[in-house]
């Protein structure tokens, strides 16, 4: 069985992955326009988050292909080479997205905004991680490798509007 199966086989994992985790691989249809990557490698929509965004997987072959996300503002980022790599980062900082910066204090602050409205946030997402049989990254660690993913392959990953031909905005700086 796949991750992606996995997980929507697992009442727990999804929704921990759908909140606060901003991942909700039963929601598979496609973007707010039509994108296509500058490299005409194929994109495959394989969840969405709550607010219009798109998880894609990259090019050809299975769950190991780099995973794109964009959001439906007209931002892009590469965020992880494969499924794994993915859903162990939203397990470990499901608020990558108020970490511009990608630093460990942004992650700690936002982390304590997420406890203050969900005290169990780490029981439930242990509990996802052990579900899918999953072990939690450090913040500083999954942070480290969003930075290194986003900055080195994501430069490869650039994402078009499809009519337009305009490229989408990194989300992440380098």
């Amino acid at each position: 069985m796949s991750l992606l199966d996995a997980i929507r086989a697992n009442d727990t994992a999804a929704e921990y992955l759908a909140w606060p985790g901003e991942f909700d691989p039963s929601r598979r249809y496609g973007h707010v326009e039509e994108v296509v990557l500058a490299s005409g490698a194929e994109l495959e929509v394989v969840a969405k988050d709550g607010a219009g965004g798109t998880y894609f997987l990259c090019g050809a072959g299975g769950e190991e292909r780099p995973v794109l996300y964009a959001d439906s503002e007209g931002g892009a980022a590469l965020l992880a080479v494969g499924v794994p790599e993915l859903v162990r980062l939203l397990l470990a900082v499901p608020w990558w997205r108020d970490c511009p910066g990608l630093t460990v204090e942004e992650s700690a602050a936002a982390a304590e905004e997420y406890l203050e409205e969900e005290p169990g946030l780490y029981a439930d997402r242990d509990a996802a991680a052990a579900a899918l049989g999953l072990e939690v990254p450090s913040a500083a660690e999954a942070l480290a490798r969003l930075r290194e993913v986003a900055s080195g392959l994501g430069a490869s990953y650039a994402l078009l509007n499809a009519e337009e031909g305009g490229a989408y905005r990194q989300l992440l700086a380098p």
